[in-house]
């Protein structure tokens, strides 16, 4: 019998899934979007994301199996070319996540190392080493790798208050830079909706919550407790910190430290003690997501290979574990090395916000037997769509790598399905 695990327990999965390596990559590239209407870019995304924790959360109570959103999309689409491309899509989507979060480990890691006064070294080193030194842990030690991830939870959010707690404080000191998050320095509307869009990958870990719903205490009474309560923490955590750092820094300096710009804004009220302390949060932060994306990925290519939607090759195991988690690591070294932070951020969001339109979508169609509210899983649904067009779109004109990269990744999702559909007639494993 399986262990049960507290609602604290839930939200923290959620928490954890979300405040990883996400805001310490995507952070700075929001600002360079939004200016002083980051906080409103991450409003607009954290709004979408809790309108799709309500489809989540509905669908995990009805259907709490392992597996989450696999398994909600099998329930309303089976085990055809659509619903493996859309299954496939998240797999890859988790690769492209854990490329997002290598950049910012390299990135975080390549500052400390100068600070030292150390010659510079190679992003490209310490992208490819910590997620070689992750796929290593998860081979040797999946408790460890739930050690290291419930310890970073309590240090990342220790160290993000006081954060907020110190970057406040600064503005009272220098109550001038408050002007920065004035409308006058707001960009445009489609660029505040689309520097939310953007960074919305820093909101998609609430969905690992659906993976442990089957264990959770009182699960009737706590299920949406636990997505709301994960993601309007979370929501109110970036609003936050959005605010801090615009009023820390003067925009063109945002700009130059696009990369690390948390550990920039430490700077101003802490100096250089808390530059290093910032980097360090999120060297830990960004290793503890690698590592728990590791784990799950290579968990999802697994379930998906089980259905029938993935060659049976992935159900093989390598070292005692799921092939998956090697092939995983290997194609995120992969893409983290080819493209730029903003071509992997804008390819994440993009297949988050197409696989949750989809989540979205089933709960719609299954809201009787949901007994939820239509209207609301319907504007979900529209909103994720429109917010992936303006993605689109938007990036098109500055960012066509991160455009082509994404619907590229969509497209292949779907041909390989369907390539594989129509040349093998494997029967399921289950």
């Amino acid at each position: 019998m399986s262990k049960k695990i507290s609602l604290k327990d839930a939200i923290s999965i959620g928490i954890g899934g979300m405040v990883g390596g996400g805001i310490f990559a995507v952070l700075g590239l929001a600002v360079s979007l939004a200016k002083g209407g980051t906080p409103l870019a991450f409003l607009f995304a954290g709004i979408i994301a809790l309108l799709t924790a309500y489809s989540y959360a509905k669908l995990s109570k009805k259907y709490p199996e392992n597996g989450g959103t696999v398994k909600f999309i099998e329930q309303q689409f089976g085990s055809g070319i659509f619903a493996g491309g859309i299954n496939n899509l998240l797999w890859v989507s988790y690769i492209v996540m854990l490329a997002l979060y290598a950049s910012a480990f390299g990135s975080y890691g390549a500052e400390l190392i100068s600070i030292t006064g150390e010659k510079q070294i190679d992003v490209r080193i310490f992208q490819t080493s910590i997620i070689s030194l992750a796929l290593l842990i998860n081979y040797l030690s999946v408790k460890l790798v739930s050690t290291i991830e419930s310890t970073a939870v309590v240090i990342k959010l220790i160290i993000l208050i006081g954060f907020i707690a110190v970057g406040f404080y600064g503005l009272t000191v220098h109550p001038e830079n408050i002007n920065q998050l004035a409308p006058k320095n707001w960009e445009k509307s489609i660029l505040l909706l689309s520097g939310g869009m953007v960074i919305f990958v820093a909101y998609e870990g609430f969905e690992l919550i659906a993976n442990s719903i089957s264990d959770l205490k009182d699960r009737e009474k706590n299920t949406e407790k636990a997505y709301f309560g994960a993601v309007g923490f979370v929501v109110v955590l970036y609003i936050l910190i959005a605010i801090v750092t615009v009023g820390a820094l003067p925009f063109d300096e945002i700009l130059n430290a696009k990369d690390y710009v948390l550990a920039k804004a430490a700077e101003p009220t802490l100096g250089q003690i808390g530059f290093t302390i910032i980097t360090v949060t999120a060297l830990i932060s960004t290793f503890s997501a690698i590592n728990a994306t590791v784990l799950g990925s290579g968990r999802v290519n697994y379930n998906i290979a089980e259905d029938g939607e993935l060659p049976m090759f992935f159900c093989h195991k390598f070292w005692g574990k799921p092939i998956g988690l090697l092939i995983t690591a290997i194609l995120s070294i992969i893409l983290v090395n080819l493209f730029n932070l903003q071509s992997i951020s804008t390819a994440g969001s993009a297949g988050f916000l197409l696989i949750f339109t989809i989540v979205n979508f089933i709960g719609f169609k299954k809201h009787q037997e949901l007994h939820s509210n239509k209207h609301i899983h319907l504007l979900a649904t529209i909103l994720c769509f429109i917010a992936f067009l303006t993605l689109i779109f938007q990036q098109l004109t500055e960012n066509k790598t991160g455009v082509f990269t994404a619907l590229g990744i969509i497209f292949l999702s779907f041909l390989f399905e369907l390539i594989y559909k129509k040349t093998t007639q494997k029967t399921p494993r289950k």
